[in-house]
């Protein structure tokens, strides 16, 4: 979020009726309208300024992926999409980016909303941002989300009458090869050292490593396998393993096959690649999608899995990763995963952003206070190329 976001965020603010009514009262006070793709070119210049300072110019592909993502859903509406704040001039002083995703809420389908970027044109803007902040009380709001809020709009979010989830709110890290792990986050911070000959080295210091501290590679439990599974094998088994939740995604085809295909544009990541996991007779008790760059890190979108076998299929998922050679794997926190995480050893939780939602139905409010919500992974911004390059 921008600092002229989060300053307007801390201002005191009352609910106002719908746009069209309060540009009607006052016609001069600039006009909060849905984003249309005209408006992109302008979108991607604010979101360039607001976010990625240090370049001087926008990147040409950034206006074609902001389409891809805010209005090639199956479920886009102009209700259920971005927003956009126009100043007295008519220009774009701010906006949110949100996307739809279908939700099963206590056997009903919503649609909700995830909201990608806040972003406002400096202390110009700020009133635009709050007019803009407005719009996502609680009130009005099926069901709006973020699993990457600042503190000040996870402060901004209670406010509003939503919630803040902790343990969503956190990454897990598990580490397999700690010198090639250790090398590639400098990598990431220092592009230079990439071109230098250091992964040979680091190869061989893990070897060393993990011959005289064994506890580095993952174990599988006794009886337990996994196999490889076809992107539409995965979202079957994920719909019958997410019924154990009120409140999940739905994943119908066509909306499963959209997310998979905008995320896979996020090639920064590795390949999208997802496992089955089987129990001492073939039985299928679990699932995972993950995106995996051989030698580097795994990033695991979703783990699903029947109730109690958990632990099961957690050391699965790690000993499957160690086994085919990444350094490193993360993922989203998730409380019915807690404990078969923790089992982990050189495991450690990290806090990169807040995981808060605002939605006017109490039903929904009280499955996401307890164990009844799932979301993240595919539903959510995790694999937006937003969060990782442009």
């Amino acid at each position: 979020m921008t600092p002229a976001a989060e300053s307007a965020l801390r201002k005191p603010v009352e609910l106002s009726g719908p746009p069209a009514v309060e540009e009607r009262a006052r016609p001069h006070a600039g006009t909060v309208r849905a984003m249309e793709r005209s408006d992109l070119p302008a979108i991607a210049d604010l979101f360039t300024r607001t976010f990625r300072k240090n370049n001087r110019v926008t990147d040409s592909q950034l206006a074609g992926y902001l389409e891809t993502v805010f209005f090639s859903s199956p479920f886009y509406t102009p209700d259920a999409g971005s927003i956009v704040h126009l100043n007295e001039t008519s220009a774009i002083d701010s906006a949110i980016l949100a996307m739809p995703v279908e939700f099963n809420v206590h056997g009903r389908t919503v649609t909700a909303k995830i909201l990608c970027a806040f972003m406002a044109e400096g202390k110009t803007g700020a009133a635009g941002a709050a007019r803009l902040a407005r719009m996502m009380r609680a009130a009005r709001q099926d069901f709006c989300f973020s699993d990457n809020a600042s503190p000040v709009s996870a402060d901004h979010w209670v406010a509003a009458g939503g919630l803040v989830l902790p343990v969503q709110s956190l990454e897990w890290h598990r580490t397999f090869r700690p010198a090639a792990a250790a090398l590639n986050r400098a990598c990431r911070k220092i592009k230079p050292l990439a071109r230098l000959p250091l992964h040979g080295l680091a190869r061989l210091a893990d070897n060393f490593v993990r011959r005289s501290k064994r506890s580095f590679a993952a174990v599988a439990h006794d009886g337990i396998t996994s196999a490889p599974l076809s992107l539409s094998q995965f979202m079957e088994q994920a719909q019958i393993m997410m019924q154990r939740f009120s409140v999940h995604p739905v994943f119908s085809k066509p909306e499963f096959d959209w997310l998979i295909s905008a995320a896979k544009l996020n090639a920064s990541l590795g390949e999208l690649q997802c496992r089955s996991v089987l129990d001492a007779q073939g039985k299928k008790i679990g699932c995972y999608l993950y995106f995996g760059a051989d030698g580097r890190n795994a990033m695991v979108m979703n783990v699903f899995c029947h109730e109690r076998q958990e632990a099961a299929v957690i050391a699965q998922l790690f000993a499957d990763l160690d086994n085919l050679g990444y350094v490193s794997a993360q993922g989203m926190a998730q409380p019915f995963l807690t404990q078969a995480v923790l089992r982990q050893r050189h495991l450690v939780h990290r806090h990169t952003g807040y995981f808060c939602l605002v939605t006017r139905h109490a039903d929904l409010k009280a499955a996401a206070s307890g164990d009844g919500f799932y979301a993240g992974g595919l539903a959510s911004e995790s694999w937006s190329r937003l969060l990782h390059d442009f």
